[in-house]
């Protein structure tokens, strides 16, 4: 059984503030411990749930956080960036038995800690079919499009009661609730990773009752930029139609179509920014 894990890192427990999830910041190398330490727990229920393989991609950032000598030996690491085909889902395939999302957070439209969708920078907002939407409802679209179930996803309960309402049958972990925008009560991080071992090992054993999410047929991907600069580079890919000065829109065939636009945009939309 192969299990495949996309791990982010401000849903973890004990990161509250941008001075731990921001490289060069004094808060950020404790944060890739407690972020390595929080997929090692993962790792190791699901191998006591009867993986016989687990893949590991870093999600966060420039994706090269986790520590690779820190985390559990039995499993295998994706890191570095840009990751073009997948991004935060890199490594998956419709050979994987089960994803789980870890460390992950509330959306643009969510008063969560740290909360964002793919970018805080430079998306004031994603939507799909009209909907704003968080990145774990993106990421559940695309592995439901690989006809893989998630079957996990943990961080606080902003991105926990989106999960609960709009993914149902994929169970969450709450390790943190968010009071404001860096502000959290978290649980200690022993207490988080025995929860998430635990939960993790559950889910895999039970891998057999789990069905992959909806992923919908053509499907609309629009952005709200956080500038007008961002919105005119975004514009510039065939087919997009720009809807008003910070916002674009693509019509795709596909959920996988669109999420490659939303990150062809990332990128164009960073540019713009420099």
């Amino acid at each position: 059984m192969r299990v495949h894990v996309s791990i982010d890192m401000e849903g973890v427990a004990g990161v509250a503030t941008t001075r731990q999830v921001r490289r060069g910041e004094a808060d950020y190398e404790p944060a890739r411990e407690l972020m390595t330490d929080e997929a090692s727990a993962v790792v190791s229920g699901a191998f006591e749930g009867g993986a016989d393989e687990v893949v590991v991609t870093d999600a966060h950032g420039d994706m090269s956080n986790l520590l690779p000598e820190r985390l559990d030996p039995r499993a295998e690491l994706v890191l570095g960036s840009p990751k073009v085909d997948l991004a935060m889902l890199e490594g998956l395939d419709e050979g994987a038995n089960v994803t789980l999302f870890v460390g992950y957070h509330g959306g643009t439209d969510q008063m969560g800690a740290l909360a964002h969708t793919y970018s805080g920078a430079s998306f004031a907002a994603v939507r799909l079919d009209g909907v704003t939407v968080t990145e774990a409802e993106i990421n559940a679209r695309v592995a439901g499009y690989l006809g893989v179930p998630v079957g996990l996803v943990s961080g606080d309960d902003t991105v926990c009661d989106r999960v609960a309402a709009r993914l149902p049958g994929v169970r969450t972990v709450c390790v943190k609730r968010s009071h404001a925008s860096q502000v959290v009560t978290s649980l200690h991080p022993d207490v988080a990773r025995g929860r998430l071992r635990e939960a993790s090992a559950e889910v895999v054993a039970g891998v057999d009752h789990l069905a992959p999410p909806d992923p919908g047929g053509p499907t609309a991907v629009e952005v709200e930029l956080s500038s007008q600069g961002g919105a005119e580079l975004c514009a510039l890919v065939p087919g997009v139609e720009r809807v008003d000065a910070r916002t674009v829109r693509y019509d795709a065939s596909d959920v996988l179509a669109a999420f490659r636009c939303l990150r062809a945009w990332l990128y164009l939309a960073a540019a713009a920014a420099r």
